[in-house]
């Protein structure tokens, strides 16, 4: 819970359901109410995987599949008796990296999370960027180009063709997600890596480890490049468990020279001030302070 100088009042965390839309629904509708104080609505905003379909009002894109083709806004709205306010999470984190976070006064912002899946936002002088289909920034599902891609001192090449659970292939999410790390390892050198032990393996020296590493940092510059080519953000803000790497922001910006079509690259990439509370941060940000 945020006060109105985005000071923080109240912190509590709690695991969602994931594979049941009634559960996720009550479970959401119970902690909201443990927060009410008295009478009075709070104002409520709530970052999602996914996005809700201006067609329909009804949840579309979202990896927790079960919220897809739910209205979740009026639903939980009628659990509580009180409006609430829905964005998407990656939109979120946007928002709050924007609005008071690393990126606080810049013109045009775009926020990454890097985590179990990949999901992007953009704000425009602190405001939300959302687009006519509700999808400005759903940068991990657009296609890497990976026949663009040069070759890194880790020499790995890309196999073309991987599957994503949205239906389609060689989604951005597909190459640059925890999970798609971990099958980048397992199809190149057999073995199990998580994103969190490939941390811990690349500051113990581990050759494959070097190698996924520099992969991944290339990959990820030429699906930026994508980005700075069409929106030409001033920051991009990092997120996400992939984002704890140190130097990840300084070693992707050494290899997008290569992509980005312009003489010179002038895009800052920042760590996320607000680290793994940012995406909460900004869906409080959805309600406008008042005045």
């Amino acid at each position: 819970m945020l006060a109105a100088d985005g000071s923080v009042q109240v912190r509590q965390r709690q695991a969602t359901p994931s594979h049941d839309y009634q559960k996720i629904l009550s479970s959401l509708a119970a902690f909201i109410q443990d927060l009410q104080q008295g009478d009075t609505a709070i104002p409520v905003g709530i970052g999602t995987p996914g996005a809700v379909s201006r067609a329909t009002g009804l949840m579309k894109n979202s990896n927790t599949t079960c919220l897809n083709g739910q209205n979740l806004k009026a639903d939980l709205e009628q659990a509580l008796g009180f409006e609430v306010r829905i964005a998407n999470d990656a939109d979120c984190f946007t928002l709050s990296e924007a609005s008071d976070g690393a990126a606080a006064g810049e013109s045009l912002v775009f926020g990454v999370i890097l985590g179990t899946g990949v999901g992007g936002g953009l704000c425009h002088h602190g405001r939300l960027l959302q687009g006519a289909n509700s999808i400005a920034g759903e940068w991990g599902h657009t296609t890497l180009p990976l026949a663009a891609l040069q070759p890194d001192p880790g020499g790995l090449v890309p196999e073309p063709g991987r599957a994503c659970y949205c239906g389609r292939v060689d989604c951005v999410e597909s190459w640059l997600s925890g999970p798609a790390l971990a099958r980048t390892a397992e199809a190149h050198f057999n073995r199990q890596m998580s994103s969190e032990q490939l941390i811990t393996l690349l500051h113990t020296g581990d050759q494959d480890a070097a190698r996924i590493y520099e992969f991944y940092c290339n990959l990820l510059a030429l699906a930026l490049s994508t980005v700075i080519n069409i929106v030409d953000p001033a920051v991009i803000v990092l997120g996400g468990g992939l984002s704890n790497i140190d130097d990840l922001a300084s070693h992707v910006a050494d290899y997008w020279h290569r992509y980005v079509f312009s003489d010179s690259v002038a895009t800052r990439m920042l760590k996320a001030s607000h680290g793994d509370s940012s995406g909460v941060r900004g869906a409080a940000w959805l309600w406008p302070v008042a005045t």
